[in-house]
């Protein structure tokens, strides 16, 4: 039982050096330049509510996640803990005030952070090698050029595996190897010496860092697995000296075979009460009751039931976490559901105005509709005369004739005139390729009763005479034709549609005398026609 107290003593050592006072930051982070956080407009977009610290909602500096699960500057997290006697996490005071736990509470010690089998660390030898901390063992074993052991034999230097599997041939005397014994332990307890001046506190156990305060603090906060690994393989030599000591003490082994000075070596300075003295140099314990299984078994047990109460621990903090991240998945499901139903409104919204966008592109065309008819309205007011006389001005006469003939445009209506301010409404139409007899061999004009506002105090049928001209720009031959109207032709009569059936001469004028350089009826690819009506007649 001793030495399960032993060690328990070595393990509570062990703990106390992985969370002792320099693990706690000795300055705090520079107060210049954003010591709570980085400024949110540092992004271009707002950044995630997941990234914002939970106490100066600025974007997460030094990012720390406590045990309840929520994250937290380290600077704030600082500040938070030396500030409050109880600092409970702000976020669970808002989210749920009832659900606070000891997981609440907020505090700067990580001790994940020197306990973690991830976590990269330097070895501690002084070799130069950066190794994760679960794999610092097997660095010592097989890869670590300063855990070496010299053979007293060859003199060759072998790491700790070479060591165990080494043989060589050769001895030397009893006297050598007492001198090279003699020596070692020499050298040994110097070196224990220099490194118990300015080495690690382990040195005792097997560990050869040395290095000012500084590192030393950072050693013994970063090597706390190698430390543990060196504690226990320490018990062992002392577990297998014990029984070795007791196995004699109680008859089991010989004296002759029982080297006692090597036990001496594996045990130095070691006093537990109730012991037995043997050659008057050594104590060992030497209850006859005592079990070593049986104390394996209850250090197993210790040491299982701390990796529960461990793993225990993280479960916590991976359920805190959890609960965080669901919280922040139903935020971010209530934020889609919105974002989507603000897409429907704006849909809606858009949809609308396409139809108001219709509607006014139709209230648009009917505008311009409306805009050209007035045009054309003014344009037949500015042409339109109110005596009988109209002169009709013609361009574009070849493309025209040319249309013409290919039926594309058969005839061409000239704008209204009337006979006097309130008389007649007439208007002329002209077949440039001819109509009737006159289709193909001649030009045909026709005279056109259209329907007026004044046809009511107009006497009916038309009877006036009626004269067309065709100007011979050069004023030297007029063609000019002239015909009374047929009082019985419906041509005549009081229009009950817009115009009258056209009426007129079919053969007004051969196309050959038309197209003849000898005349200047079309002169720059225009031509004039004139009407005459004899209102008092």
């Amino acid at each position: 039982m001793h030495f399960l107290i032993l060690a328990l003593s070595l393990l509570q050592m062990a703990e106390k050096s992985s969370r002792g006072p320099q693990d706690v930051p000795s300055s705090s982070p520079d107060e210049n330049e954003f010591p709570f956080g980085y400024p949110t407009n540092i992004c271009e977009d707002a950044p995630d509510q997941k990234y914002l610290c939970s106490n100066c909602n600025n974007i997460l500096k030094k990012a720390l996640q406590t045990l309840c699960g929520h994250r937290y500057c380290s600077a704030c997290l600082s500040w938070i803990v030396r500030n409050n006697k109880n600092p409970i996490c702000q976020k669970c005071k808002e989210e749920d005030p009832s659900t606070l736990s000891e997981g609440s509470l907020l505090a700067e010690e990580r001790e994940h952070q020197s306990l973690c089998e991830y976590a990269l660390i330097p070895c501690h030898t002084g070799c130069g090698h950066v190794v994760m901390r679960k794999n610092l063992a097997d660095h010592l074993e097989d890869g670590c050029v300063n855990n070496v052991t010299v053979c007293q034999k060859c003199k060759r230097s072998l790491s700790s595996s070479e060591y165990q599997k080494h043989s060589c041939e050769g001895s030397l005397c009893r006297e050598q190897k007492r001198v090279q014994t003699e020596t070692s332990s020499k050298e040994k307890n110097h070196s224990t010496v220099l490194i118990n001046k300015d080495g690690c506190r382990f040195s005792e156990v097997g560990c050869s860092f040395r290095g000012s305060k500084e590192k030393m603090k950072e050693h013994e906060k970063t090597a706390v697995g190698a430390h543990m690994l060196l504690l226990l393989q320490h018990i062992k030599q002392l577990k297998a000296s014990l029984c070795t000591v007791s196995k004699a003490a109680n008859g089991f082994i010989p004296p002759s075979q029982l080297n006692v000075n090597d036990t001496e070596k594996s045990i130095p300075d070691l006093q537990i009460p109730g012991s037995l003295e043997i050659n008057g140099d050594l104590e060992v314990d030497c209850f006859p009751g005592s079990s070593v299984p049986e104390d394996d078994s209850i250090l197993q047990h210790l040491v299982r039931e701390k990796v529960i109460s461990e793993l225990e621990n993280k479960l916590h903090v991976f359920e805190n976490i959890v609960s965080v991240l669901n919280k922040e998945v139903e935020t971010s499901n209530l934020e889609i559901t919105a974002f989507r139903r603000q897409s429907e409104l704006d849909q809606n919204i858009i949809r609308g105005l396409e139809l108001k966008i219709a509607e006014l592109h139709r209230c648009l065309t009917q505008k311009d509709a409306g805009l050209s008819n007035l045009h054309k309205s003014l344009l037949f007011s500015e042409q339109a005369s109110y005596d009988g006389v109209f002169l009709w001005k013609i361009t574009d006469v070849g493309r025209k004739l040319q249309d013409s003939v290919t039926g594309r445009t058969v005839s061409l209506y000239s704008p209204a005139f009337y006979t006097a301010k309130y008389g007649y409404k007439v208007c002329l139409r002209i077949y440039l390729n001819g109509d009737g007899t006159g289709k193909g061999t001649h030009v045909s004009l026709f005279f056109v009763v259209m329907k007026g506002d004044y046809d009511a105090l107009l006497p009916w049928p038309f009877r006036h005479k009626v004269t067309f001209m065709l100007l011979d720009q050069n004023n030297r031959e007029h063609i000019i034709d002239a015909f009374r109207p047929d009082l019985t032709s419906a041509s005549f009569q009081r229009p009950v549609n817009d115009m009258n059936v056209a009426s007129g001469c079919p053969m007004f004028l051969p196309l050959t005398k038309l197209q003849s350089p000898k005349y200047a009826y079309v002169k720059e690819d225009t031509l004039f026609l004139k009407c005459i009506i004899e209102t008092n007649s």
